[in-house]
Formats: C-alpha cells, sequence, structure tokens
C-alpha cells in the first residue's frame, strides 16, 4: 500500500478493521507454560502441518466471498472491495468482483503486496512442505472458547530474495490438529533508500472456524495498528471476511484423517462455536 503526503509519495502496506460485526470469536484463557501430556511439541507440529496440507487443498475446492475494508480513521479515508471466489464453466478458478466503490483513501492507498496479502498471506497457512523454512518454538497451551489449544510461535529461518513470511503466533486445537487462530505480521518491511519508499505491514489476527464439520476455514481478519514512517504515524484499520463457502462440484475428494468424506458428510460430535462479539487478542 502506498502512502501519499503532499510533496512526497512513499509505500505502505497495511491491514484494516471496521466496527461491523463479525462471526464467532473465541474468549482467551491464560496462556499456560506447560508441555502438552501425550505428545512432543515436534509431533504435533508434524501433525498440525500435514492437516494444514490436506485443509489448503480443500479450500482451493471452494467457493466464498470476501470482503475487504481498510480505513484510515484520523481523516476518514476508506477503501471497500467485495468479491467472489467462484469457478468458471471451466472449473477454473477466478475472482468476480461484485461492489467496488472509488477509495476515499488519502493519506495512504493500496499496493500489489497489500493484494497478494488479502488474498494469500492473511489467512496463513503452513504445510508440511513449508515447515523448513520457519522456526517453531512451543510455548504452551490455551483455551479458545470451547477449543483446548497448543500455541506455537513462528518466524522465517532467513529471507530469501523478494519473498515474504508470516512472523506471530498460531493457536492448534488439540483435538483436530488444526489452525484455529493467527497473530502476527507478513515480514519483512520494505524500505528502500532510493526514493525514500517505504513498505510497511501492521500486526493483524485471524480467526478460522469449521466449515462441513471437517476442517477450519478463515472466517475473519482484523487489524489495527500504528505505522510508523520516517515522515510520521499512520493509523490503520482493516477488516477482511470471508463468508458463504460452499464446496463446488461433486468430483472433489475432501479428505479427514487420511479417509475420503462424502460431500455433505460431516465429522461426529464436532460442535460450532458459539458466535460472540470480536475482542481483541490478548498478548
Amino acid at each position: 500500500m502506498k502512502l501519499a503526503l503532499r510533496s512526497a509519495l512513499f509505500c505502505l502496506t497495511l491491514l484494516v478493521c471496521t466496527v461491523n460485526a463479525v462471526p464467532a470469536i473465541a474468549q482467551e484463557g491464560p496462556l499456560e507454560n506447560t508441555p502438552p501430556k501425550d505428545l512432543t511439541p515436534e509431533e504435533i507440529i508434524t501433525r498440525f502441518a500435514a492437516k494444514e496440507k490436506e485443509f489448503k487443498q480443500a479450500r482451493d475446492q471452494y467457493t466464498y466471498r470476501q470482503t475487504v475494508t481498510v480505513t484510515t480513521p484520523e481523516d476518514d479515508g476508506q477503501y471497500h472491495e467485495v468479491f467472489d471466489v467462484i469457478f468458471d464453466d471451466k472449473g477454473k478458478r477466478i475472482e468476480n468482483v461484485v461492489f467496488a466503490p472509488q477509495s476515499s483513501l488519502s493519506k495512504i492507498f493500496m499496493s500489489q503486496e497489500d493484494f497478494e496479502d488479502i488474498r494469500h498471506r492473511l489467512p496463513f497457512v503452513l504445510t508440511t512442505e513449508e515447515l523448513p523454512e520457519y522456526d517453531l518454538l512451543y510455548v504452551g497451551q490455551q483455551q479458545e472458547d470451547e477449543l483446548h489449544c497448543y500455541v506455537f510461535d513462528i518466524a522465517p529461518k532467513a529471507i530469501q530474495g523478494k519473498k515474504r513470511y508470516f512472523q506471530g503466533r498460531v493457536w492448534v486445537d488439540d483435538k483436530d490438529f488444526q489452525i484455529v487462530k493467527t497473530y502476527g505480521k507478513t515480514v519483512p518491511d520494505i524500505r528502500k533508500k532510493k526514493g525514500n519508499e517505504e513498505n510497511l505491514f501492521p500486526k493483524f489476527t485471524t480467526w478460522r472456524q469449521q466449515i462441513d464439520g471437517q476442517y477450519w476455514f478463515p472466517v475473519f481478519t482484523r487489524a489495527d495498528d500504528e505505522l510508523h514512517f520516517k515522515t510520521g504515524d499512520v493509523h490503520i484499520r482493516e477488516i477482511v471476511k470471508y463468508e458463504d463457502y460452499k464446496r463446488f462440484g461433486s468430483n472433489v475428494k475432501i479428505l479427514y484423517e487420511g479417509k475420503e468424506l462424502p460431500q455433505g458428510e460431516k465429522k461426529p460430535d464436532q460442535k460450532k462455536p458459539e458466535e460472540k462479539d470480536p475482542k481483541p487478542p490478548q498478548k
């Protein structure tokens, strides 16, 4: 995202939150620095990375609506977009923009990195193939509403070229071994001496909710942060909502614990989290 300041132009990346009501944000208990009982942290990591790989493949077979709102509270600037992720008549995955009024952002405007984050990095997924790129540290256990979770801090081992990464914390459900919440930011921030360009990224939280009784899909992302530019701070807010997930086609295989589930069949004894008003993440 780019920052516009009267006499100069600077790059900026951001994510934001609106005041709209959102689905299912868990009440959070205290973080308990206790080791897991039946599994080592390494075994938990192996399990949830394998489930993340399955989830990533499954989500690619779903249609959904994504709503993005970015605001700068000081000047009431706003960027808003609604688009559907669907399949065309040839089965190709495409985006269909259904609402995109002209942006009223005056201090900042969206960069290519912002759009890439919104589509690919805010719903953070860590698969088995991506594990070697990250250091993971087990930090304890925590209750998220009705879910008991293992908590891990994550950071990239190294920054390779222009590739970007996630750095922060993830909560992994101890029953399904799936990520149900992430908190952190995309890295690295980008600062170029030539042209005084700055591309800064805010902290965000993404919550997931179980869809079709099988996998935990991202349903809501929120950021509310100050980005510290050389020319001054900019307060940004963002909300990204993911709604109306629908499985596409009858020939798609959705796996649970290595076995195919028929379309529409739910995993037994799984409760949907109670819907609550959003609350900021506890750190």
